[in-house]
């Protein structure tokens, strides 16, 4: 969409409207102007001013575009890998490291764009990865995301992760895919200069990430945290997954995970920490206090058994809770709105089904989402917010019969956009991405996991 239309999106069967909007919201459409929304109209509300273009959306649920949190692109080369299905955690990454480890430039460059190109098709607008594995050669993986990430046009929060920790230190990843400190930091520092919101699209913001407790020394938690305050970046890390990480902490630092993290100054609303499923009560309410963020991974934690997070705990104590695919070798895909209903339907075996609803799952991918990235202009349906947004159709059979078309997008399983726009421009159109072909991208990619287990 050139700078001078403005197109109206007019009319939807339903709306996700801000959680804080009354009814009715949005329910005439919404009017983009050039890569924000102008208007949200009341129903028989028309435009203030003349629209170029009219988008009849009387057969979509029109949705804010989705937030992923928390994903490992590199990981969809490795689904529903023979020698690591049906194991915990723990053996479970020291089963892939060395498969890992193998990976290449090119091989990476596949899987980003794999993922991203299928997080978009699920109606994912913004996607967080947690990239934390430098073999030799690939010392540029943050690069290689971002150069892709402004070629598909999508937003990015690319996380610089880190391991110190080898095997032969405690830790679990073979040597050759850690780093020292001091490339690490360097690094760091390049990324920040070279990439954090230096597009003309503000679409890539970078953060950083020690991928675990039991994967670096505290001195590069330190550091990190240090870096990241002088730049105002972020800070992310896996934390509390399992309880064998807890025991691990107890063991290697005499502390427990949060506690740990707290001592090298990583509790606050800069963080946002991957999984967090076993926190104590106490240990919510410090959150809480902390504005430190979670990002719910549902499918993963019920694949590598990891437990259920206690996301109604956590919101009532403050804490800004998201939604993540995590790595597509956990999950094993990277379907953000199958994601939605995951953790509608795992949080039903913690609460009742009053206490967490279809709407509470879409606003963990939406306004969650974008309060643990810190981004204040997406995530919701509102004027001035970027023109980042989602339509789903439901014209199959699974949603045949349906009454509440919010619902029916979670309960009865929806799991493809017809139309996504970021920024005020279409990449998704008639359920077809726009930037290239699906079939010779997933040529590429069965390649290129063949590289890594034939």
């Amino acid at each position: 969409m050139s700078a001078s239309q403005r197109l109206w999106i007019r009319n939807p069967r339903a709306v996700l409207a801000p959680s804080t909007a009354t009814a009715g919201f949005a329910a005439g459409g919404i009017v983009i102007e050039n890569d924000r929304i102008a208007e949200c109209l009341n129903p028989g509300q028309s435009p203030a001013f003349p629209v170029d273009r009219v988008m009849d959306a009387s057969e979509h649920v029109l949705l804010p575009g989705l937030i992923n949190t928390h994903h490992h692109y590199y990981q969809t080369l490795t689904r529903a890998c023979p020698p690591a299905l049906n194991k915990r955690l723990f053996p479970w990454l020291q089963t892939l490291y060395p498969i890992w480890a193998r990976l290449t430039p090119e091989a990476h460059a596949i899987a980003t764009e794999l993922a991203m190109v299928e997080l978009l098709l699920s109606g994912c607008t913004t996607a967080s990865d947690h990239h934390y594995l430098f073999p030799a050669g690939l010392e540029h993986a943050i690069d290689i995301q971002a150069d892709i990430a402004l070629r598909l046009g999508m937003r990015a929060t690319l996380t610089r992760g880190s391991m110190t920790l080898s095997v032969k230190d405690g830790g679990l990843p073979p040597e050759s895919v850690v780093q020292s400190e001091s490339e690490i930091l360097d690094d760091s520092a390049r990324l920040i200069r070279d990439w954090h919101r230096n597009d003309d699209d503000g679409l890539i913001e970078i953060a950083l990430a020690p991928c675990s407790p039991f994967s670096v020394t505290p001195d590069i938690m330190k550091e990190s945290a240090a870096l990241a305050r002088t730049h105002s970046l972020r800070l992310h890390t896996h934390l509390a997954e399992t309880e064998d990480e807890n025991a691990f902490c107890q063991r290697m630092f005499g502390q427990r995970p949060l506690d740990y993290l707290e001592s090298v100054g990583w509790l606050g609303p800069q963080t946002w920490l991957a999984h967090g499923i076993w926190f104590n009560g106490d240990e919510i309410q410090r959150l809480g206090q902390a504005g430190t963020g979670v990002c719910h991974c549902p499918s993963s934690n019920m694949i590598l058994a990891s437990g259920i997070a206690r996301v109604r705990e956590l919101q009532q104590a403050g804490v800004p809770v998201g939604l993540g695919v995590d790595g597509s070798a956990s999950n094993d895909h990277s379907n953000l709105m199958q994601e939605i209903r995951q953790a509608l339907l795992i949080q039903r075996l913690r609460y009742q089904a009053d206490e967490f609803t279809h709407l509470d799952a879409l606003y963990l991918a939406t306004e969650g989402s974008a309060a643990v990235l810190g981004r204040e202009d997406t995530g919701a349906l509102l004027p001035g917010y970027k023109a980042d947004l989602a339509l789903f159709r439901l014209d199959e059979l699974r949603f045949s019969g349906a009454h509440d078309a919010l619902a029916a997008l979670v309960n009865c399983g929806a799991h493809k956009a017809d139309a996504v726009m970021i920024n005020g421009d279409w990449k998704v159109l008639n359920g077809e991405w726009l930037g290239g072909d699906v079939g010779e991208l997933m040529v590429r990619h069965q390649q290129a996991a063949k590289t890594l287990w034939p």
